[in-house]
């Protein structure tokens, strides 16, 4: 891939200047290991309440990380001044914080081998970088959206706005990789507001697109309906308003994308970093039932569950090229058949588990943070056999519910006990859907709601969601994550009423 695709801003750095001088000073100051990251996230928002202007944020951050290795300790340092003096004085810094902590340090670092990826350069699947596009005209997009919304009978108030992120980054270590890259995302959203007036409640519908790994050309048909939706969203709020209330007990699920996704990132992602499932995340985020001890015998879900890690899919927003351990990123199962497989790693924990090679799961979402294990895309297969659809799966349903768009959830530390609400519900009687329901969260534990699945859609069905906004870590970092999965089917999940459960 050519640096011609590369922000000419950040090409314009020094940044072979600047590894040279960080490198060659943490080698002669005796570092086993040293790598080099310079970064440039350029960010902006655009926020409407009732087609109004409510605020345009721009960020931008710069700056340079030195990590060594020293007699198998660690040492980390960063700074925003981007000259070769700054970053040989960074490597410096890092070396003696290794040495540092050296005496306090428990156990040594083992890191798994990498081949060298020399002058390498990656950029994500996008078509119109939006930092091009005017914020006039993101903001003109924005309020016809708004203003179409709320000229529809019933429709009180509209929220719109869209976050745009444009992330460079360059890595060089001292073993001769050198990697350039550049990743592009963006989230749109909207939500309409109902109001009862006379009961003195509302309720709310907003647009069911993920974020995604594109540009502006996201917002203007390249991959969502935003007009269909825009189109549609009226009728189902209106009815939303007069559903009637869930009665709590046993039913199938039908669960779309929209909604399924959120559920694998917090019963599956998170349960499979393999830091968590060590204990690692305990103080911050809690731990995981999925650990190592029971990989390849824990019966994680029924034979239709195979669940992926991929930082290679594309648009994805955990997609990448090559990690920030200078790692070509790829494909491996974590789920295979309904059993525990895999887990997500970095260069320094594949050897914990006995692997040869990392699967790229390193990443920092900062300059001035040190890269940690981040989730890839976790996604779950679509049936490979055939295009079964949604109504397929409707049709085998008796009683129960057709879940579509995410909300609140709430899972325990361990990633086990769980409860998720969602935006829609849709009542299925006699293999048919018969209007909404309201106050509807599924509950269950990880293993017996995966064990319920008895069907996935296929790959028809499949889409790609996610979160700009997965936090981990202390000091805390931030990363995006998308989540692939078809529709799929669930038999006997325990439904609560959420407004019986809040008296």
């Amino acid at each position: 891939m050519s640096l011609d695709r590369i922000d000419p801003e950040f090409r314009a750095l020094p940044l072979t200047a600047l590894a040279d001088a960080a490198l060659s000073r943490a080698r002669d100051l005796g570092a086993e290991h040293a790598d080099l990251r310079v970064e440039r996230i350029v960010s902006q928002s655009v926020d409407l309440r009732d087609g109004t202007v409510t605020g345009v944020s721009d960020a931008t951050t710069v700056g340079l990380a030195v990590r060594v290795i020293v007699d198998g300790v660690w040492g980390f340092a960063s700074h925003v001044e981007l000259t070769p003096e700054r970053a040989a004085a960074t490597a410096e810094r890092a070396v003696t914080v290794a040495r540092t902590l050296a005496p306090v340090a428990i156990e040594r670092v083992e890191r798994a081998d990498e081949p060298v990826h020399a002058d390498a350069v990656w950029v994500s699947s996008y078509e119109v970088d939006p930092f091009t596009v005017p914020a006039r005209d993101k903001v003109e997009l924005l309020g016809e959206w708004s203003q179409r919304l709320l000229a529809a009978d019933g429709v009180d108030h509209v929220q719109a706005g869209v976050a745009q992120v444009r992330e460079n980054k360059f890595y060089a270590d001292l073993a001769g990789t050198r990697t350039t890259q550049q990743r592009v995302r963006i989230a749109p959203w909207f939500t309409a507001t109902a109001v009862d007036r006379a009961a003195g409640g509302f309720e709310t519908m907003s647009s069911l697109a993920p974020p995604a790994g594109r540009g502006w050309e996201y917002m203007t048909g390249g991959g969502w309906d935003f007009d269909g939706e825009i189109a549609l969203l009226p009728e189902l709020l209106a009815e939303k308003m007069k559903a009637p209330s869930v009665a709590a007990g046993a039913y199938d699920l039908v669960i779309d994308p929209t909604n399924l996704w959120l559920t694998i990132h917090e019963s599956v992602g998170h349960a499979t970093e393999y830091d968590r499932a060590i204990g690692y995340e305990a103080a911050y985020a809690g731990t995981s039932f999925a650990t190592p001890d029971k990989l390849g015998t824990l019966r994680y879900g029924s034979e239709h569950m195979h669940v992926t890690g991929d930082r290679t899919v594309p648009h994805g927003l955990a997609t990448v090229g090559y990690d920030d351990d200078g790692v070509l990123t790829g494909a491996w199962d974590l789920v295979r058949d309904g059993v525990l497989v895999g887990y997500q790693l970095d260069r320094t924990f594949a050897p914990r588990l006995g692997l040869d090679r990392s699967n790229g799961c390193a990443f920092a979402d900062s300059p001035h943070h040190v890269p940690i294990q981040r989730m890839a895309n976790v996604s779950l297969r679509p049936d490979p056999r055939r295009d079964t659809t949604t109504e397929e799966l409707i049709a085998g349903v008796e009683r129960g519910i057709y879940v579509v768009g995410d909300k609140s959830w709430s899972i325990d530390m361990q990633r086990y006990n769980f409860q998720f609400t969602g935006q829609r519900f849709f009542r299925i009687s006699g293999g048919k859907l018969a209007g909404q329901l309201r106050d509807v969260a599924y509950q269950a534990t990880t293993t017996d709601f995966w064990g319920s699945l008895d069907a996935v859609g296929g790959p028809s069905t499949w889409v790609l969601h996610g979160a700009m906004n997965c936090g981990k870590a202390q000091p805390g970092q931030v990363a995006a994550v998308s989540h692939g999965c078809p529709s799929a089917r669930f038999r006997g999940v325990n439904v609560l009423n959420t407004q019986e459960e809040g008296r």
